[in-house]
């Protein structure tokens, strides 16, 4: 280590980080405090801070998809798929907390919720399953309706995808032409390989969501078995129905795909 270091130096690892801001920013509310409420409100923001890099690198995969960069989108989106499994795994320290330990403060958070996330609904948006009811949803919170609003109206990551594709000469009107391309990507591996690998990441970032989302119904279900959630939703039924309905959503052409695998011969 250099002899000058803490001498006043043009930047420090502090500095640059904002150590000092950064752990200022747990304030928990509970009264007396309860111990894990630390380890609860670190894991969200945590979990804030992936979610302002996963779109950072969507965003930067959309760029690049109109550029038609394919090396770049799939660097970024193997960006993507990392953090997601981070993220996923995550979810496992918070079952660590016990349950009494966790009711300590939990009626302390009313009416927040996690659902209130902007930064998961924008991901969500972003990645092609928009819901214009879950919009409306955030219609009183201005922060959250103008980012989401944003994301509602611009073309996804999905949507960029395909354009690739359909500029490249692929046909991707309907569903049905939009499995037959996949299927001769995956036919053509070294023909097409950037394709290739392109679409079996956004299958793993999709993966990666499902796999958060099934994760968190298991977690909350063991904190609260059913208990309504803080923000008055069916706690942990709330979610399980969310999970199918999302997957529906998300999934209508890889499960095409899927069956079309099954029957190949």
């Amino acid at each position: 280590m250099s002899n000058k270091y803490g001498k006043k130096p043009l930047l420090s690892y502090n500095e640059y980080l904002k150590v000092p801001e950064l752990i200022s920013l747990q304030e928990t509310l509970s009264e007396p405090k309860s111990h894990d409420e630390l380890l609860f409100i670190i894991i969200h923001q945590t979990y804030e801070l992936w979610f302002k890099q996963i779109l950072h690198e969507i965003d930067a995969s959309i760029k690049w998809l109109k550029e038609n960069r394919a090396f770049r989108v799939n660097h970024s989106l193997k960006s993507v798929a990392a953090i997601g499994k981070v993220v996923v795994s995550q979810i496992h320290i918070l079952e660590t907390m016990a349950q009494i330990g966790f009711l300590e403060f939990r009626d302390k958070l009313n009416p927040a919720s996690g659902f209130q996330s902007t930064q998961f609904r924008e991901i969500e948006f972003v990645s092609g399953a928009k819901d214009e009811k879950l919009l409306k949803h955030f219609a009183d919170d201005e922060f959250a309706y103008q980012n989401l609003s944003k994301r509602f109206d611009q073309p996804s990551l999905a949507d960029e995808f395909w354009d690739l594709l359909q500029r490249n000469d692929f046909t991707v009107e309907t569903n049905e032409n939009r499995v037959q391309t996949i299927v001769e990507i995956l036919m053509h591996p070294e023909k097409y390989a950037d394709y290739f690998i392109m679409q079996d990441l956004l299958i793993e970032h999709d993966e990666n969501i499902t796999l958060w989302r099934y994760h968190h119904v298991l977690m909350v279900e063991r904190m609260l078995g059913m208990k309504r959630g803080t923000g008055g939703s069916e706690g942990a039924g709330y979610y399980f129905k969310e999970l199918l309905c999302r997957r529906k959503q998300n999934f209508s052409c890889n499960l095409s795909l899927l069956f079309f695998l099954l029957s190949y011969q």
